[in-house]
């Protein structure tokens, strides 16, 4: 097998955690929420648009453990923005940055990265384009 890319990632968030998830990930994060299938009752969870080839499903329920692990339970983003440009969005959108860091080594290759948590506890990384 030779595998192209991820297509998606399945995270659980908790139960009455769709609005928090919406903000964060949609109007503080700038991804597309696809929601209407989950809202219609067709789908337990939504999805956050990424790119055109990649979501990351969230899953509401009951099930739902916060993290315990700092670095452990967290999805990396490769964004078109340099590491300035995220930090200036962030900051924007209120949203705290955990660290930063200038070289971490990813799929891609190493270029600067940004840190933030989600509401949930999960750690998201916001990578620079290499």
């Amino acid at each position: 097998m030779k595998a192209r890319h991820i297509d998606h990632v399945n995270l659980r968030i908790p139960e009455g955690g769709a609005d928090a998830a919406r903000e964060f990930y949609g109007e503080a994060l700038g991804f597309g929420i696809e929601d209407a299938l989950y809202a219609a009752g067709e789908k337990p969870f939504f999805d956050v648009r990424l790119s055109a080839t990649a979501v990351i499903h969230l899953w509401p329920t009951a099930e739902f453990e916060r993290p315990a692990r700092t670095n452990y339970d967290h999805v990396a983003v490769v964004v078109e923005e340099s590491v300035e440009e995220i930090e200036a969005e962030l900051a924007d959108a209120g949203v705290e940055v955990e660290k930063r860091l200038d070289f971490p080594l990813g799929a891609t290759g190493e270029a600067g990265a940004v840190y933030v948590r989600d509401p949930f506890g999960y750690r998201v990384e916001l990578k620079a384009r290499v």
